[in-house]
C-alpha cells in the first residue's frame, strides 16, 4: 500500500462530510418523495439494504432506494432482475436517484463520495491481487469508473480504472470526477451493459484463476 498524501488521510474525509450536510440540505424534500412513490409503485421497504466489502474488504450494510419489484415465481423465488424492474426502477437507475442513501454511508465512513463501487461480497475470493487494490480505499458513490463508461465498461477494465484511481486520488481529480458525474448521469450513459439490467456477475478472470493456482 503506497504512503497516503494529506488530503487522502484527512482532506478526502472533510471534503466527503462537506459535500455530504450540502447534498442534504437541498435533496432532503426531494428523498422524501421519491420515498412515499417507491413505497406507491414498488411496495415497502422503500430502501434496499446489503452487505458490501468497503476499506480492506470490512463489511458494512450499504443503503440505497430500492428499484425493483419483489416479484416472485410459483416456488416463492424472486424474478430475474429484467422482470422486476419497473419503468420507475429504470429512471431511478438512469438518473442515480436509487443512490442518494449511500450519503448516511458516507456520513457515518463506511463510504466516500469518490471511490471504486462496492461491489457483492461473493466477489472477493475472485479478484486478482492487483484487482484486489481496489479495497485500499473507501469505497465510493461515485468513481473513475463511473464517469468513463459506467455499467457500459467490461469488468477488467473497470477494474484497472479503480486501481489507476487508487494510485492517483487527489483532490483535483475528486473535484473533476464529481462534476463529470453530472454530466454523465444528465446524459444517461452507460447505466446498463448490453443484454442485462446493469452488469452481468463477476465470474473472476483468467489471469486471477492463473495467480490462486501458483499461490495454492
Amino acid at each position: 500500500m503506497q504512503t497516503q498524501t494529506f488530503y487522502q488521510r484527512y482532506g478526502k474525509r472533510i471534503f466527503d462530510v462537506t459535500v455530504c450536510l450540502l447534498v442534504f440540505a437541498f435533496a432532503w424534500p426531494i428523498m422524501i418523495v421519491l420515498s412515499l412513490l417507491i413505497a406507491c409503485y414498488l411496495g415497502r421497504p422503500v430502501c434496499f439494504c446489503q452487505s458490501r466489502p468497503g476499506r480492506n474488504g470490512k463489511l458494512f450494510t450499504m443503503w440505497k432506494f430500492r428499484s425493483m419489484t419483489n416479484a416472485r415465481d410459483a416456488q416463492g423465488e424472486l424474478l430475474p432482475d429484467a422482470q422486476r424492474m419497473t419503468r420507475f426502477g429504470k429512471l431511478l437507475r438512469s438518473t442515480s436517484l436509487d443512490e442518494l442513501p449511500e450519503l448516511w454511508n458516507v456520513l457515518r465512513g463506511e463510504m466516500s463520495l469518490i471511490g471504486p463501487r462496492p461491489l457483492l461480497v461473493q466477489y472477493l475470493p475472485l479478484y486478482s491481487e492487483r484487482q484486489a487494490r481496489r479495497h485500499e480505499v473507501s469505497p465510493g458513490v461515485t468513481g473513475w469508473a463511473q464517469v468513463n463508461g459506467r455499467n457500459g465498461v467490461p469488468w477488467e477494465e473497470r477494474f484497472e480504472m479503480d486501481v489507476w484511481y487508487v494510485e492517483n486520488c487527489s483532490f483535483r481529480l475528486d473535484l473533476f470526477i464529481l462534476w463529470k458525474t453530472f454530466v454523465t448521469v444528465f446524459q444517461r450513459k452507460g447505466v446498463s451493459a448490453e443484454g442485462h439490467v446493469t452488469m452481468p456477475p463477476f465470474a473472476g478472470t483468467e489471469k486471477a484463476a492463473c495467480e490462486q493456482t501458483r499461490a495454492a
